[in-house]
């Protein structure tokens, strides 16, 4: 019975969140074939200033950017402990 355990930054909507469910659920059910109704997902939201990287909350590297007139960090640079996500390779497709 395959467990999928997700951390996450608040921010999503719930239809976001579900999205992510029934895609985490799909992709183990094609990965290792185990059957829909025996997959579990856990989704953990955490608050801005409940999450760290480098000893520098997500909230204060929000409030940072803020005051220094860049864009606050988007959910998917939360997600990743406010590092932006990794660039797409080339011939990814992405």
């Amino acid at each position: 019975m395959p467990f999928i355990d997700v951390t996450l930054g608040t921010g999503r909507s719930p239809e976001q969140v579900r999205a992510l469910i029934h895609e985490l659920t799909e992709a183990a059910h094609r990965a290792v074939g185990a059957p829909v109704a025996n997959i579990r997902v856990v989704i953990r939201e955490v608050a801005p200033q409940h999450w760290a990287a480098g000893d520098v909350t997500t909230a204060e590297r929000a409030a940072a950017r803020t005051a220094d007139g860049t864009a606050p960090p988007s959910n998917s640079q939360q997600s990743t402990g406010g590092r932006p996500p990794a660039p797409a390779q080339e011939g990814s497709g992405t």
